[in-house]
């Protein structure tokens, strides 16, 4: 039919991203939007989780590869200019805790249903790091500057509830009730005038790619700045022994 699925499918690492998921999130969207049958697409996460952000191991590695780091950075930029201008509707089904790239992810979606015992956070700050793979430069965009302020800050969970009410997800749905809903509208959207459709969303995506041009080149150097402090250095090698 017209509706693609695209799962994150880690889930016995909550769908941490390594470096072979980070790679296919940078470059799915070019095969989907080369997909002539495709009408519509959902992004959700296999198990319990969206995505719990980095897999601290990949992560960890950039420490000592500058290489494999540089080689984040460039596929993260090429990630959030993918699917900006990637032609079709996507919606993202967030089943679970979507933390970091996971949350950067969801919210570029054009349509972001979050379960309700789902939350979203952007924790890059305590450990180290500028929020520069989408965060810093997006939310500001989506919700007020001074309500992001503390969540980007601090790092903390931000309930479902309290992401529709920020701007950052659309609506709540019933955990048990999430794939079906987005299902449902993706049916929907598949259903409209594409060559409409598409044109709508390039279009509002126009004020994004704009506003987000001069924040994310500042985000990424500034991020890459910060992988090299002893500060991320530490709190990084502290938080994968505490989770091992």
């Amino acid at each position: 039919g017209p509706i693609r699925t695209v799962t994150l499918d880690r889930a016995a690492d909550l769908n941490s991203v390594d470096a072979d998921l980070h790679w296919a999130l940078a470059n799915v969207w070019r095969q989907l939007a080369a997909d002539t049958d495709a009408r519509v697409v959902i992004l959700t996460g296999a198990g319990r989780a969206f995505s719990a952000g980095g897999d601290l191991d990949w992560i960890t590695s950039f420490l000592t590869d500058q290489v494999a780091r540089d080689e984040s950075i460039r596929e993260g930029a090429q990630i959030i200019e993918e699917m900006l201008r990637f032609p079709l509707p996507v919606i993202a089904a967030v089943n679970g805790p979507a933390v970091g790239l996971g949350c950067s992810v969801a919210v570029l979606c054009d349509i972001v249903l979050i379960a309700e015992n789902a939350y979203l956070a952007d924790p890059h700050v305590a450990v180290g790091l500028v929020a520069g793979d989408g965060g810093a430069a997006m939310w500001p965009l989506l919700t007020l500057v001074l309500r992001s302020r503390e969540y980007l800050f601090t790092g903390d969970r931000i309930p479902a509830a309290t992401a529709v009410e920020l701007g950052l997800a659309s609506r709540t749905v019933p955990a048990d009730d999430l794939l079906p809903e987005a299902i449902r509208l993706a049916e929907r959207l598949a259903a409209q005038p594409a060559e409409a459709l598409r044109g709508t969303k390039r279009i509002v995506n126009m004020y994004l790619s704009q506003a987000l041009a001069g924040p994310l080149q500042a985000g990424f150097a500034a991020e890459v700045a910060t992988m090299r402090t002893a500060e991320h250095r530490d709190r990084l090698l502290a938080l994968r022994e505490r989770t091992r």
